[in-house]
């Protein structure tokens, strides 16, 4: 769903795809190659949203602000399943883990990764390549060319999942039994400590 709001009406590229139970409201701006999960909320009624290419803002993720700021998602900023932005800066490749909340003003670095459920108070600035975790988040360490390798492998399978929704993803009445002929979905991307071990 893709809303005006006081006369700011959001642009997407047409290679960045919104899934329908999205909401995407007033001054937004979405780059190419993007994607927006389902239940995701991206909401520029008081202020400025600019994704740059390659972001996704995956299932049930909200990001706002406080009125009259601007906030940017880098490009190949991934944002994993119901995290938080609120009024916050993301750099360039980073990684946002699953329900992590970052507060206004915060900064996160370059090719950071932001641990699962960590909680980034409000004005904290992160240098590039922080490994970031906890509750209030603090860096336990460097994030290694290792673990951003597997990180941008992983940033771009959301890269071509628009094109791959445009494709085939459609509306269906479920079927009642399953089919014979199921088959097994390809396992075309590891874990972390799979990745280490290949």
């Amino acid at each position: 769903m893709i809303y005006s709001f006081k006369g700011y009406i959001p642009v997407v590229h047409e290679s960045s795809f919104v899934h329908p139970l999205a909401a995407v409201t007033g001054n937004v701006i979405i780059g190419k190659n993007c994607y927006i999960g389902p239940g995701a909320a991206i909401r520029g009624d008081w202020g400025e949203i600019i994704l740059e290419d390659g972001v996704n803002v995956q299932e049930n993720c909200t990001v706002h602000m406080f009125p009259g700021k601007s906030i940017v998602l880098k490009e190949s900023s991934h944002v994993g399943h119901g995290a938080v932005i609120h009024g916050a800066n993301l750099g360039r490749n980073c990684l946002i883990g699953m329900n992590t909340v970052i507060m206004d003003d915060a900064e996160i670095g370059d090719e950071c990764i932001v641990g699962a459920m960590s909680f980034v108070k409000a004005n904290t600035v992160f240098s590039k390549r922080s490994l970031i975790v906890g509750n209030p988040a603090k860096v336990i360490k460097e994030v290694s060319d290792e673990m951003i390798a597997w990180k941008t492998k992983g940033t771009q399978l959301y890269q071509q999942l628009p094109a791959d929704c445009y494709e085939s993803l459609k509306e269906v009445e479920p079927l009642r039994e399953v089919p014979e002929d199921r088959g097994r979905q390809e396992a075309f991307y590891k874990t972390l400590e799979e990745f280490k071990r290949k």
